[in-house]
């Protein structure tokens, strides 16, 4: 089976940028590493509390990228931060893994949320974009709730030809100034992303395969309390767009996180917190 990485020596420098920001992390954690569905996994586990909140990254994201949010969320449950297969990261590295189905990623979470089970308190899976598309992909009995951040797998992605522009340029030249320019795409109008983001685009650029859009999610039939938001400027799933797919497929309307963009878990990490709560109680 092939690599993401373009090279050991990329894989490496990918892995150790990982390592390195958990390391720096403040907020007190654990690093795991198990197997699930056959693929190494690695994830962390910060905070207390009842109820558990398991976040799945979406693409070229993983537990050492969103760590404003994991912050938030550690202040108020405990938190697992999954590096999801075939995403740059410090899990498994083999390409083609799934094989493109999104059912695969299903069961991989529901195994990933049996290992990191503690006590019989609430679970809550909080899933932004591909990551949403695997919670919706997953049917395990053991969650109580999920959190849908810009969802993946309801409709197809947008892709405006400034996307595309940007994407062009980040993949053909991997600099931090078209690093910037595609993150920026991703927030609303005059966000400014974090140097760490930049620095981790350009490397994800240079030493890795991004993969593409996963597809539509089977979401099966067991009813799940969700709350499902998207970014009033969502480059890729804009409310116009999302709305009906969320209301046909999961019979919930779809909220909008007025002043975001994309990348709402960056934008307002916060407020991203604060629908645990709804799902959870």
């Amino acid at each position: 089976m092939t690599s993401i990485y373009r090279s050991p020596s990329g894989r490496d420098a990918v892995r150790r940028w990982c390592a390195e920001r958990l390391g720096a992390w403040p907020v007190p954690h654990d690093r795991e590493v198990f197997e699930a569905n056959g693929a190494k996994t690695h994830v962390v586990v910060a905070g207390s509390g009842d109820t558990t909140v398991v976040v799945v990254p979406g693409t070229n994201f993983n537990a050492a990228t969103v760590l404003p949010l994991a912050t938030a969320l550690a202040r108020r449950y405990r938190t697992v931060l999954a590096d999801v297969p075939g995403q740059p990261g410090l899990s498994s590295g083999e390409r083609g893994l799934a094989q493109g189905r999104l059912g695969w990623y299903g069961t991989w979470l529901c195994e990933v949320v049996e290992a990191c089970l503690s006590g019989s308190g609430p679970v809550v899976v909080l899933g932004h974009s591909f990551g949403a598309a695997i919670a919706l992909s997953s049917a395990s009995v053991r969650v109580d709730g999920q959190v849908l951040v810009s969802p993946g797998g309801l409709t197809r992605l947008r892709l405006t030809p400034g996307v595309l522009c940007a994407s062009v340029a980040w993949l053909a030249a991997p600099r931090p100034r078209h690093s910037a320019r595609l993150l920026r795409t991703m927030y609303a109008d005059g966000g400014t992303p974090r140097t760490e983001l930049v620095d981790w685009m350009t490397l994800v650029a240079r030493h890795a395969r991004s993969s593409g859009a996963p597809g539509l999610a089977t979401v099966p039939d067991r009813p799940v309390p969700r709350r499902v938001v998207t970014g009033e400027h969502d480059v890729f799933l804009p409310p116009r767009r999302l709305e009906a797919a969320v209301h046909r497929r999961l019979g919930v309307e779809l909220g909008v996180i007025e002043g975001a963009g994309y990348l709402v878990i960056e934008e307002e990490p916060d407020l991203v917190a604060d629908l645990v709560d709804l799902v959870a109680h």
